[in-house]
């Protein structure tokens, strides 16, 4: 029952709307002590949530099926710190590489330990009925910006990325998070996914990435543009950042244009007194 329901509506930790089969769904799940949701007070709430990922069917159903099984000493808190302290492993294991190339493996489970809390956390939430929209959202989303943090930073103090490459994937990942919070609080859609990758995605992308550097050849290839030496992953990881602006751009255009139709021009007309200037009176 939870998990048919959860696959058909596809709502967030922080409670919200998304869109299911039949259109946007509403959480109407009770909080704790049978207090229904406030669906008037932040936007978010009521933002459709667009989740396009080529793993989101399977992740989802992974999850609830986690979540059920999960002992009733496990809170959503823990397992939002439990993120953070993946996030802390992956970026170790990124600096202590450089050391060691093996220490990429400390990276890859890190990555698989952010994934469990970070995703698990909103899921366990509402399987147990006891969603906290406002602080849910809040959590999520001011911890994500830390998480990234560490895992960048950490892949930039390894051989496998420079530090400006690793810096400039961080920008570019801040970049689209930022936008798609503004898009939740403009347009009431709250975009999780761009095309097919999620964070889901990318994460099994690096593990990836981490997987091939140890074990081929290919991390001593190195190209000279200008004054300054690349390796072979840190072409990837550029070529990662341009898809990344790309993806933006191309959103931002589709709702630029959305937007202008829905709030177009005012003609600006010098005769017309403002509301501020006809209330006011002479001394």
């Amino acid at each position: 029952m939870v998990e048919t329901s959860l696959a058909k509506q596809n709502i967030s930790r922080s409670g919200g709307v998304m869109s299911g089969k039949n259109g946007p769904h509403r959480a109407n799940y009770p909080l704790e002590g049978g207090r229904k949701p406030n669906h008037t007070t932040m936007t978010t709430e009521r933002a459709t949530r667009i989740q396009t990922s080529l793993l989101n069917g399977v992740e989802k159903r992974t999850l609830v099926w986690l979540a059920e099984r999960q002992p009733q000493w496990v809170t959503s808190d823990l397992l939002t710190y439990l993120g953070i302290f993946g996030a802390l492993l992956c970026g170790a294991g990124f600096a202590l590489s450089s050391l060691d190339i093996n220490f990429l493996w400390l990276s890859s489970f890190g990555l698989v330990v952010n994934w469990y809390g970070d995703s698990l956390d909103g899921t366990l939430a509402r399987v147990r009925e006891c969603q906290r929209p406002k602080y849910g959202f809040f959590i999520d989303h001011s911890v994500d910006a830390i998480t990234i943090t560490l895992m960048c930073v950490g892949a930039g103090l390894s051989p496998l990325l420079r530090l400006d490459v690793a810096l400039g994937v961080l920008a570019a990942y801040l970049i689209l998070s930022v936008y798609t919070y503004v898009c939740t609080i403009v347009t009431n859609k709250m975009r999780l996914t761009y095309g097919v990758m999620g964070p889901t995605e990318f994460r099994l992308l690096v593990i990836l990435t981490n997987t091939l550097f140890i074990y081929t050849p290919w991390h001593t290839l190195s190209y000279t543009i200008g004054s300054a030496t690349f390796s072979l992953f840190d072409l990837i990881a550029l070529g990662v950042i341009g898809l990344i602006m790309l993806l933006w751009t191309n959103q931002w255009l589709s709702d630029r244009k959305q937007l202008s139709k829905l709030d177009p021009p005012k003609r600006y007309n010098p005769t017309a007194k403002s509301p501020r200037k006809r209330g006011q009176t002479k001394q």
